[in-house]
């Protein structure tokens, strides 16, 4: 019998490298059991990479992981039996109905025949899709299908699952219903599950967040450290002139001043009491101003100095996006 082990994913200086590119650069990082733990970083962080490397399907080209107590480069085999995937992109076959990719999918991870049919019913009842089993995927909406490739990833009662972007796409109803199942899982089923998202509302979510910028690791804590680390409230103004603006603000209280998008954003302890002062002090016309307390974004602006959603897809996500474009077109 299998000693449980404290901690399902361990990760050293875990890299990958393409032609020379260095698309991961040796991160760590411990994953707890029946954690829900975010990988937060904008497009071409290397989020992706980090994944399919935990998953087997990139072999990493530096450093160590295990997931489940086995080498993710040495036991592939047992890593996939440990695992459910639900990738960025859709993989259901749309020409089968729900049942009949859920059969194929506990064929192929070798669920017992006998155990297959009970299986089926408990994942499709947990994401309600049972009056919807023996339709064709390809009238499903996107976030039915979404919820079927959760149901598919649990089949086998895998020890993680991870997530790849899970909502990409998905409307704010849909995606809220999305999380309210994740959640289900992590209570009802103590699954550890491990995600990738650039939406900061869904980081919240997590236990624990890791902030992933070029390949490495910046922070990691939970969402509350990481907010509390800002400092203060933030308060957003625009002006006639924001560059006069940001001097003055420098100058009369030595207060440091990012200008992103036309809007000047600082953090300030009290900003309540600071905004009339701040407003009053001001020569320059302020057009506009609000206040509110630290986001994740913020967190991600003051580590990295500029938004998340500011970045470009680069790299190996720009394929990504021509392929997807392809069968789009092919279609």
């Amino acid at each position: 019998m299998r000693r449980e082990l404290k901690t399902i994913i361990e990760v050293e200086k875990l890299a990958k490298d393409y032609n020379g590119l260095a698309a991961v650069k040796g991160v760590s990082f411990e994953v707890g059991h029946g954690e829900i733990f975010g990988f937060l970083g904008p497009n071409g962080a290397g989020k992706t990479t980090t994944i399919n490397m935990l998953c087997t399907l990139l072999r990493p080209t530096g450093g160590r992981a295990s997931v489940n107590g086995f080498d993710v480069a040495k036991n592939r085999l047992a890593v996939r039996k440990s695992i459910g995937l639900v990738f960025q992109d859709p993989s259901l076959d749309e020409r089968l109905t729900a049942v009949e990719n859920l059969r194929f999918h506990g064929m192929i991870y070798g669920v017992p025949r006998l155990e297959r049919g009970q299986r089926i019913k408990e994942v499709l009842d947990l994401v309600e899709l049972s009056g919807r089993q023996e339709d064709l995927v390809r009238t499903f909406s996107g976030g039915m299908k979404r919820r079927l490739e959760i149901a598919r990833g649990l089949l086998h009662r895998p020890k993680v699952l991870f997530l790849d972007e899970p909502t990409l796409g998905l409307d704010p109803q849909t995606r809220h219903h999305i999380w309210e199942y994740i959640n289900q899982l992590r209570s009802d089923e103590g699954i550890t599950i491990f995600l990738t998202t650039h939406y900061m509302d869904e980081a919240e979510h997590c236990v624990r967040i890791a902030i992933i910028d070029h390949g490495e690791l910046i922070a990691i804590d939970t969402p509350q450290r990481l907010k509390e680390e800002v400092g203060g409230d933030v308060i957003v103004l625009s002006t006639e002139d924001n560059k006069r603006a940001a001097r003055e603000i420098v100058e009369k209280f030595n207060v440091e001043v990012k200008e992103l998008n036309g809007e000047l954003s600082l953090q300030v302890k009290s900003g309540d009491h600071f905004m009339p002062k701040l407003i009053k002090a001001l020569e320059t016309r302020v057009t506009s101003i609000s206040l509110r307390r630290p986001t994740l974004e913020d967190v991600f602006l003051n580590l990295t100095g500029r938004k998340i959603r500011d970045e470009k897809v680069e790299g190996w996500d720009q394929l990504r996006s021509r392929v997807r474009s392809q069968r789009r077109r092919a279609r």
